[in-house]
C-alpha cells in the first residue's frame, strides 16, 4: 500500500508555505503590484500558520480566512486556478483535524468518555510516553491529542495509472516535490476527481487512509481512524515519530525501510517491557500474511508487464488483462479455501481490478536487513542508531545503499567472530 506519509506535501502547497514564496521572489518579481500585494500575504500566511501550530484555531479563524482569500487572488493573479480547488479542500480538511484535537488528558477526564476509547487513549500516554523516553524517538506534542473526525479515513487517497501500464500519474508542487496520488479530506471529492481521470482514459483507483503525517511541522494527533488495537495504535505512532527522526525526499524505499524497522523494535521492546511477548507472535504473523498477499499480488502485476509490453492488438492486451485479473481471483480463493486466516484480505479482492488498484500494492522495505544490521552495529542504542542513520540520509541515493550494504557484511563478520571466539573458549 501507499506510505501514509503523503498529505503533507499538498498541505505544503495548500498553505503556500513555498508557494507564495515562489510566486512573490521569482514569477512575480516583474509583475510590479502583483509582488508587493502577495509580499504582504507571507505576514497573513506565518500568522495562519503560528495560529494553528499553538492550537488558537478559534481566536485566529479570520486570519486563516483572510490567508485563503490571499492564496486564492495570487493564484489567480498568476493566471491559473486548475489547483486552486484542491489547495482549499486540503486546508480546510488539516484545520478541521487541528480544531477537532483535544489534548487527551482533557478527553480521558470527560465524565461521559466511553470506557473502551478511555483505555485506549491511556494505552496511547503510555505508548508515547514510551517512544520517547525508551525508543529515542523525538519528544514533541505529536499524538497527544485526540481527534475524533467521525469518519472511516482521515483522507482518500487517489491514484491512476494508464490503462496498459503501471506508472503511476504524478502531481507535482512548487518546492514541495512530486507525489504519485492526491489526498482529499472528504471522500466525495475524492471520487469526483476520480471520475474526471477516469473520463480521461486512466485506471483509477480511490482508498481510504486512516492517517496521514506532517513530519513534525505541526502536532499530529492521535485520531479515531487508527484506535481499533494496542498494536495498531503502536505501530503507527512509533512508525511516523520515526519519520519525524529522517525523512529523505524522494526516497520511498529508505523512508519506509527506516521507520518499518523503528516500528517493529519499538513494538518488541514495548511488549518486552509488559511482559507481553506471546503478542508479538501475532503481530510477526500478521506480517508474514501480509507478505503473502504481496507476493500473489506482484505476481499477477509482473504478468500483466510482460503482457503490456508484447507487440499485440490493444484488443488482446484487454482480453488478456481481463484473464489475469480472473486468475488472481482464482489463486486468492484457493488460498483462503485453505487459510481462514487471510479473511482481512476479502474486502480488497471483491472490489473491481484495474491496474491503478495493483500499482498501490507495493513492497517499500527492501532495505530493512541493512538497517537491521546497522542497529545491531550499534548495539541495539536507538541515539546511536539514529544518528548513525542521520549521517547515511545525507548520502547520495547510491551511497546510502552502498552504507546499509556495508553495515550487513559488518554485522555479519562480527556474528562469525563471535562464534568463533565462543567455540575457542
Amino acid at each position: 500500500m501507499l506510505p501514509a506519509d503523503f498529505v503533507w506535501q499538498a498541505i505544503v502547497g495548500t498553505f503556500q508555505l513555498n508557494i507564495l514564496n515562489y510566486f512573490a521572489e521569482t514569477v512575480w518579481s516583474d509583475k510590479g503590484g502583483a509582488s508587493i500585494f502577495c509580499s504582504q500575504v507571507k505576514w497573513v500566511k506565518m500568522i495562519a500558520l503560528w495560529c494553528i501550530n499553538k492550537r488558537l484555531i478559534g481566536g485566529c479563524y479570520v486570519w486563516l480566512n483572510k490567508g485563503r482569500i490571499a492564496v486564492a487572488a495570487c493564484a489567480m493573479l498568476l493566471g491559473g486556478c486548475a489547483n486552486l480547488s484542491y489547495y482549499a479542500q486540503a486546508v480546510n480538511g488539516h484545520i478541521d483535524v487541528m480544531r477537532r484535537s483535544q489534548q487527551i488528558s482533557k478527553v480521558v477526564s470527560l465524565a461521559d468518555i466511553d470506557p473502551d476509547l478511555k483505555r485506549v487513549l491511556n494505552k496511547a500516554v503510555a505508548l508515547r510516553r514510551f517512544a520517547s523516553t525508551e525508543l529515542k524517538l523525538p519528544d514533541n506534542r505529536s499524538y497527544t491529542y485526540y481527534a475524533d473526525l467521525e469518519r472511516p479515513y482521515a483522507v482518500w487517497n487517489v491514484v491512476a495509472t494508464p490503462e496498459f501500464s503501471f506508472r503511476l500519474k504524478r502531481w507535482c508542487f512548487v518546492k514541495a516535490g512530486c507525489v504519485s496520488y492526491r489526498g482529499f479530506f472528504s471522500q466525495t471529492d475524492a471520487e469526483s476527481f476520480a471520475d474526471q481521470l477516469r473520463s480521461a482514459g486512466y485506471d483509477v483507483h480511490v482508498g481510504g487512509v486512516p492517517a496521514y503525517s506532517t513530519l513534525g511541522w505541526f502536532s499530529d494527533p492521535i485520531l479515531n481512524t487508527f484506535t481499533r488495537s494496542e498494536l495498531e495504535l503502536a505501530r503507527l505512532i512509533f512508525h511516523e515519530l520515526a519519520h519525524q527522526v529522517v525523512y529523505v525526499p524522494d526516497d520511498t524505499v529508505f523512508n519506509e525501510s527506516f521507520a518499518t524497522l523503528v516500528e517493529q523494535e519499538g513494538i518488541w521492546r514495548w511488549l518486552v517491557h509488559n511482559d507481553a511477548i506471546e503478542a508479538y507472535d501475532a503481530y510477526r504473523e500478521r506480517r508474514k500474511r501480509q507478505k503473502v498477499f504481496n507476493t500473489l499480488v506482484l505476481s499477477h502485476r509482473k504478468r500483466l508487464e510482460i503482457l503490456f509490453k508484447a507487440d499485440v492488438s490493444d484488443a488482446q492486451k484487454r482480453a488478456g488483462k481481463v484473464h489475469i485479473f480472473n486468475d488472481l481471483r482464482e489463486q486468492y480463493a484457493l488460498l483462503r479455501s485453505s487459510r481462514a486466516e487471510f479473511d482481512r484480505f476479502d474486502a480488497w479482492f471483491e472490489k473491481p481490478f484495474n491496474n491503478a488498484r495493483l500499482a498501490t500494492v507495493s513492497v517499500y522495505t527492501h532495505l530493512l536487513p541493512g538497517f537491521k544490521a546497522l542497529l545491531s552495529l550499534q548495539e541495539g542504542d536507538m541515539a546511536r542508531f539514529f544518528y548513525a542513520v542521520k549521517i547515511i540520509a545525507g548520502l547520495s541515493k547510491d551511497e546510502r545503499l552502498e552504507a546499509l550494504q556495508m553495515a550487513i557484511y559488518k554485522s555479519r563478520q562480527n556474528r562469525f567472530a563471535g562464534m568463533f571466539q565462543s567455540g575457542a573458549q
